[in-house]
């Protein structure tokens, strides 16, 4: 399968259409972007990293019922994928106190919820993804209360599978972001699962291995994502 045509340009990925209509290729980069893209860089191997975290998440998802876009992996950075219309929400899963949560609410970092709590944001760069609810999503014409009730549903099964496969490899899921699409009918998870998505502390010393070594300028960026790659995949 070949790249024809961009069809869309992210600030983390490449989507090119193939000459299979309902096949795109996914190419992961090595930019990295924060704060809605107001702070941005370059993490060294980043697309390579993330294309294979995604690879096997997205497979582990697979095996246990969650229909996700990935068709197989191509390259070192190329993921092909069944074709999606995106759904312009963002849901978060947050299992554990950080980021906009802690400053919003008051809660201090590192507060483990009693239960998940599940976010839906406007997937809209211009007004900085704001944080909504089904009567916002509805208004707006984004999703169904239907499909919404999905997306959660959806998301919080991927939180199980993925709360538990992370902490037998010593992980602990902080939080994270999915995107879903629409395809033949369905809803499929798209996007990608990978250090730049989620937040993975380690589970003895809390140490930060995710995106936020770049948004707070923490360093060992590659380190933290190469580390993740090498548990995910349980690299020796």
């Amino acid at each position: 399968m070949k790249k024809t045509t961009l069809l869309h340009e992210g600030k983390a990925k490449k989507v090119f259409l193939t000459e299979n209509n309902d096949l795109v290729i996914q190419e992961f980069k090595d930019d990295a972007t924060a704060f809605n893209n107001k702070k941005k860089g370059t993490i060294a191997e980043k697309g390579v990293v993330n294309n294979a975290i995604s690879c096997k998440l997205f497979t582990l998802l697979e095996e246990q019922g969650v229909r996700t876009h990935l068709v197989e992996k191509l390259s070192d950075r190329d993921m092909l994928c069944k074709r999606l219309d995106i759904i312009k929400v963002e849901v978060v899963v947050r299992n554990i106190a950080a980021g906009s949560l802690v400053k919003r609410y008051g809660f201090t970092e590192g507060t483990v919820l009693e239960q998940p709590i599940v976010e839906f944001y406007l997937k809209n760069d211009d007004l900085d993804d704001p944080l909504m609810n089904e009567s916002h999503a509805v208004a707006l014409g984004v999703a169904s209360l239907e499909e919404l009730a999905v997306l959660k549903s959806r998301a919080e099964a991927i939180n199980a599978v993925l709360k538990e496969f992370f902490a037998e490899r010593k992980l602990m899921l902080v939080d994270f972001k999915l995107e879903f699409g629409r395809h033949d009918g369905g809803i499929l998870l798209g996007d990608e699962i990978s250090p730049d998505t989620c937040r993975l502390w380690d589970l003895e010393t809390k140490e930060k291995l995710d995106k936020d070594r770049f948004r707070f300028d923490l360093g060992g960026v590659e380190d933290a994502y190469s580390e993740v790659q090498r548990r995910v995949l349980g690299l020796d």
